[in-house]
């Protein structure tokens, strides 16, 4: 399926591609990949602080579970824990469970204070088959990182998260109209080459998935599924999935 969903357009789906990102190759040992892959995740905490997202995507996670007593929180594909910090600090009593499959960034996070709090665990963790029970948290949220995933693995998880939690919370980029996107694509493709975040946010840009596609997702991972969207265009895109 494209990124623009079942009926995008010829120009939308040029617009695509299976290139990896620095984040999702395998360093195999290769020094220099490492370190450009840090310096992407350095890059992202540092702009999620700067312009709000941490903050902002803590508050879309936090409304999901306004009612929930000691709430049981999942973040998938937490990168540098940015997002489960906030949540530790903002709610008194929730519990946040913190993985990603890339065990440098699970080393990384582990060694800050996420790995010695006392409401939070630290844990590698595939978001395409997950080590929990059905309904074990009450809320799931993948904020920045399921524009890395193959429809075929965005399905696999939406229908894991939906059943290990009761909500599953998305939070990605937004895909626009196909002249919008050229218009992006061109102001960052001249310091691609040389800046790794720049590199890495050019394919995501390309990999993101549009509403129309995260409907086709939601609807292939189960029929009992529903999903609710918000925002996209310019702002970052919410997904709200729940099984009926």
């Amino acid at each position: 399926m494209p990124r623009g969903g079942p009926n995008a357009s010829c120009l939308d789906r040029l617009l695509e591609t299976d290139r990896l990102e620095y984040l999702d190759r395998d360093s195999d040992g290769d020094d220099n990949l490492e370190a450009m892959k840090r310096s992407v995740v350095r890059a992202l905490d540092w702009t999620g602080e700067v312009f709000g997202n941490h903050e902002r995507f803590a508050k879309i996670a936090l409304d999901e579970v306004a009612d929930v007593p000691d709430p049981k929180i999942l973040e998938l594909g937490a990168g540098h824990g940015a997002l489960s910090r906030k949540l530790l600090d903002w709610h008194p009593s929730a519990h946040v469970t913190v993985t990603d499959i890339e065990p440098a960034s699970v080393a990384a996070m582990a060694a800050t204070d996420l790995g010695s709090h006392p409401r939070a665990e630290v844990r590698e963790l595939d978001a395409t088959d997950l080590d929990a029970a059905d309904g074990e948290f009450a809320l799931a949220v993948f904020a920045l990182s399921f524009h890395h995933l193959a429809p075929d693995a965005a399905v696999q998880v939406i229908a894991e998260g939906t059943r290990a939690a009761d909500t599953l919370l998305i939070i990605d980029l937004p895909r626009p109209p196909a002249p919008l996107h050229l218009l992006r694509l061109a102001s960052m493709l001249p310091l691609a080459p040389v800046i790794p975040f720049v590199h890495d946010g050019v394919i995501s840009s390309l990999r993101a998935y549009s509403p129309s596609a995260l409907r086709a997702l939601a609807a292939h991972a189960g029929p009992s599924i529903d999903i609710e969207l918000r925002g996209g265009l310019f702002s970052p895109q919410v997904a709200v999935l729940r099984r009926r």
